[in-house]
């Protein structure tokens, strides 16, 4: 596929492309500036123990999985629009007031007020404000005829620029992290502000749906058997990607002398990390297209199970850095697969909210269930070996998931499209 990386592609296009992919560098450099290390602020900087950031996280969750398919069902009711955006981009500005002057101090003095303040804060800005960021830019691109890897990979070097810094602006004070993350939400507004979508784009479109969603398209969603199955590999691979990956920092950062040292590499080897997801964002949609997006999904799971088991068995500092940087393989590898995946088996009427209500807000069902008892788990028989029982279970659940997950075509083979369900041929 052409894309505007080629210099093949009409200028509209081009310039719409810049423009789309600015806003999702700048969204992900925004909170990487300062979520990036929250695991650390929550236990070197407030003093919270192991089980009460398993709490933290857990409540996080509860937060996310509700807010999750509300801004999906917004998202497919809105089309196009950029009203939920800009909602997002207003929490984000707000990071630095919150932080500093609320959730710190109420974490403090009324730990369970700051959890659940600092949770609706966080889903509203950050894990509903993800997706629904992402969500957008995917539809963007296949009405522009790009590809959503080579939009979403600006995210990941944004993410990595900040992550090169907030190591440092850390170990000096967190305060910093969350001024320079209010400060680019700004330059975001201005970016959002400047994006227009051509009327001919959105003329006899094949990605948004003239019928806007009801809740009858949700319940009948919830009733496909395609569903459930696609949950199915999210609850035994993404859930243990994503917990591993919560307190992973304060794992890393025992294999140092100290912690500043800890701090400081973790925050390198972050932009790695980052910077390897960016490379693979721009060259794995040619691997899926090529193999198809449930082989993309199985694959990913054979690399999450590798690395947690890998995690679990390495003893020093190099080999536990040298690890690190997998996770963003996995990521750009899961989120092209279940983009593609969504895309093929799901009708467009429902594509927003299929997004983040069956994978995004499953994902932190998994927080709610998970989190807690794996913040037990560290503590009790240590990070080590319950990475290696997470890597077991992402394991066997690929190896079902290869048997549950709907074919998908593939370029190699020829294979025909496999057609989503119609909806509203569904309803009585």
């Amino acid at each position: 596929m052409e894309t505007p990386l080629t210099g093949s592609v009409p200028a509209a296009a081009k310039t719409a492309y810049y423009k789309m992919s600015s806003f999702i560098f700048l969204y992900f450099f925004t909170w990487s500036a300062s979520f990036g290390l929250y695991a650390l602020w929550l236990s070197q900087k407030v003093g919270l123990d192991s089980v009460t950031i398993g709490t933290v996280f857990a409540v996080n969750g509860v937060f996310a999985v509700v807010m999750k398919p509300v801004y999906g069902y917004i998202m497919d009711k809105i089309g196009m629009s950029k009203r939920l955006l800009y909602v997002v981009i207003l929490i984000s500005a707000l990071m630095a007031p919150f932080f500093a002057g609320v959730y710190q101090p109420l974490l403090l003095s009324h730990p369970m007020a700051g959890i659940m303040l600092g949770a609706l804060y966080l889903s509203l800005g950050w894990y509903a404000g993800v997706a629904a960021s992402e969500s957008y830019a995917d539809r963007f691109s296949r009405l522009y005829g790009l590809e959503f890897g080579q939009i979403r990979m600006w995210g990941s070097l944004g993410w990595a620029m900040a992550a090169a810094l907030s190591g440092v602006l850390f170990n000096i004070s967190p305060l910093l992290n969350f001024c320079l993350s209010s400060a680019t939400s700004l330059i975001m507004l201005a970016v959002l502000l400047s994006l227009k979508i051509g009327e001919q784009e959105l003329k006899n479109n094949s990605v948004i749906s003239d019928e806007k969603i009801v809740f009858a398209d949700v319940v009948l969603l919830l009733k496909n058997r395609k569903f459930w199955m696609f949950s199915l590999y999210v609850a035994g691979v993404a859930w243990m990607m994503f917990i591993a990956e919560q307190q992973f920092p304060r794992y890393f950062v025992s294999f140092f002398e100290t912690q500043q040292q800890g701090n400081a590499m973790y925050g390198y080897l972050s932009t790695a990390q980052s910077g390897l997801e960016f490379l693979m964002m721009m060259a794995l949609p040619w691997l899926v297209n090529h193999f198809g997006a449930k082989k993309g999904m199985l694959l990913t799971g054979v690399v999450v199970g590798l690395r947690l088991i890998a995690s679990g068995l390495v003893h020093d500092p190099l080999m536990i850095s040298l690890i690190k940087p997998f996770y963003g393989l996995e990521i750009s590898l899961l989120l092209i697969s279940v983009f593609k995946y969504i895309a093929e088996h799901f009708p467009k009427r429902v594509n927003a909210t299929m997004y983040l209500l069956g994978y995004q807000a499953m994902i932190y069902v998994g927080s709610v269930v998970v989190a807690p008892p794996a913040g037990y788990l560290y503590d009790r028989i240590g990070f080590d070996r319950t990475y290696l029982l997470m890597g077991s279970v992402a394991l066997l659940f690929t190896l079902i998931s290869a048997f549950t997950l709907s074919a998908c075509r593939a370029a190699r083979t020829a294979t025909p499209p496999v057609p989503a369900v119609d909806l509203t041929r569904l309803k009585p």
